[in-house]
């Protein structure tokens, strides 16, 4: 389960950036791709477009900046009940059974 998608990790950061907590639109890797980073959970977070454009493959230190939340792999189904308040009833004994 939990296999990363862009719009999974706006959820997880919920649309804010991680550098400077505007609204954020995009992605970034934390340790840039061209440097060994990854496609996962822990390496990545969402950005707005300035900070994602300024720090494009740069490392956080060689920037001086730090983020504001560490990120981590999201809760098995926190990602997906969100938005939910306003579902059939019926459809609860399926989505929380555990």
């Amino acid at each position: 389960m939990n296999h990363v998608t862009r719009r999974g990790v706006l959820r997880r950061d919920s649309y804010k950036c991680a550098y400077c907590d505007k609204p954020a639109t995009t992605i970034d890797h934390v340790i840039p791709r061209c440097k060994g980073g990854e496609n996962s959970w822990e390496n990545l977070v969402a950005a707005c477009f300035p900070c994602n454009s300024r720090k494009a493959d740069k490392t956080l230190a060689q920037l001086g900046w730090r983020l504001r939340v560490t990120p981590r792999c999201p809760r098995s189904n926190a990602l997906f009940l969100t938005g939910l308040e306003h579902m059939e009833a019926d459809w609860g004994q399926y989505l929380y059974a555990g």
